[in-house]
């Protein structure tokens, strides 16, 4: 009995085809150490058998997924030509992105460099930081909002840097609000800045991989470049200025205005946060929240809305994360603390 006589059965097609790789392209480039990068696209297209010969894919398997893989090579081939090293991520990032059927190529994204520091270049890696990144350039106030690991507040900062190097702007202004401090602060050691300083380290910290460390101390006497908390900012008029809120789901309403309306001329503002993680006190609302109704119809301000896809971690996070999910699975429900044993008497 064939499959004719069965026409609800479905019809597996297979196909052969060939894809030539130009010769001035360095197969290893593009294979990656050991074969890696090859080992990936075989692992994401399980249906298809890649042979690689010299210069030549040959692709044998389902006709969709050969076309994918194509399309995926010229993608892979544009950003070697951008001078861009391949790696895993990328590759993975790039089928991700042709699956998802945009209309934005892979390569359009992952070769958009917005700052380079000591031979290290920081871009946008997911198609949602790419348009995050695009609405910076197009608004005065940009929202950025999504959960953590997302990049809305490093490619901020690297745009803000950009900004500065450019000369587009005068000064950047980097704040967060001191939530987390709360009662606790009169009872850190050292001046009022010792005891603010923990608030503020993450910016510091992502400040240092795109300013050489050795001019920071000199950029903040000067002025150029200021950390401070948001309590900082009342009563100012910031111009010539790029300035990033950070953490702004800890933010009241009423700071939130405050903050807003200290924007100036030649100025540009971008607002981060995660209305997921508040830490203000009951009863207090969040001024993130709040704002999305009040100025969401308001020209030249632009809310970004990144998602768990736009999560940006080592790959080997992931793994140790489905890792421990999968042992977690293997052993069970887990006993909680204090709680008796099943055979305990």
């Amino acid at each position: 009995m064939t499959d004719a006589d069965h026409p609800s059965r479905p019809h597996h097609v297979v196909a052969t085809h060939s894809v030539q790789i130009p010769p001035d392209v360095s197969m290893v480039t593009l294979l990656g150490p050991r074969d890696e990068l090859l080992r990936t696209m075989e692992r994401a297209f399980p249906t298809l058998q890649i042979h690689v010969r010299g210069n030549e894919f040959h692709l044998e398997g389902d006709p969709a997924d050969m076309a994918l893989v194509e399309e995926l090579l010229d993608e892979l081939l544009v950003i070697i030509d951008a001078g861009q090293p391949l790696n895993r991520d990328a590759v993975e990032r790039s089928i991700g992105m042709l699956r998802g059927k945009t209309r934005e190529r892979p390569a359009d994204v992952l070769t958009m460099n917005i700052v380079s520091n000591r031979g290290r270049t920081i871009r946008p890696k997911t198609l949602g930081q790419k348009r995050y990144v695009e609405a910076i350039d197009s608004h005065t106030i940009v929202f950025g909002i999504g959960p953590a690991g997302t990049g809305k507040t490093y490619l901020a900062m690297a745009k803000a840097v950009a900004a500065l190097q450019a000369k587009q702007i005068n000064r950047i202004i980097l704040t967060r609000p001191a939530v987390e401090a709360g009662e606790r602060l009169g009872f850190l050691p050292g001046s009022l800045n010792d005891k603010i300083d923990p608030y503020l380290r993450p910016l510091y910290d992502a400040l240092h991989d795109m300013v050489d460390p050795d001019s920071i101390p000199r950029l903040m006497a000067a002025g150029t470049i200021e950390v401070a908390p948001l309590a900082y900012m009342r009563g100012r008029s910031l111009n010539d200025a790029f300035v990033i809120l950070d953490e702004a789901q800890n933010t009241s309403a009423e700071q939130m205005k405050m903050f807003l309306t200290r924007l100036g001329f030649g100025s540009k503002m971008v607002v981060t946060g995660d209305t997921t993680q508040i830490d203000l006190p009951g009863g207090t609302q969040s001024g993130l929240k709040v704002v999305q109704d009040i100025l969401g119809d308001v020209e030249d301000i632009h809310f970004s809305f990144l998602t768990a896809q736009d999560v940006v971690r080592h790959r080997l996070v992931s793994e140790i994360v489905e890792a421990y999910d999968a042992f977690d699975a293997r052993r069970g429900p887990r006993r909680s603390a204090g709680a008796p044993r099943k055979d305990a008497p």
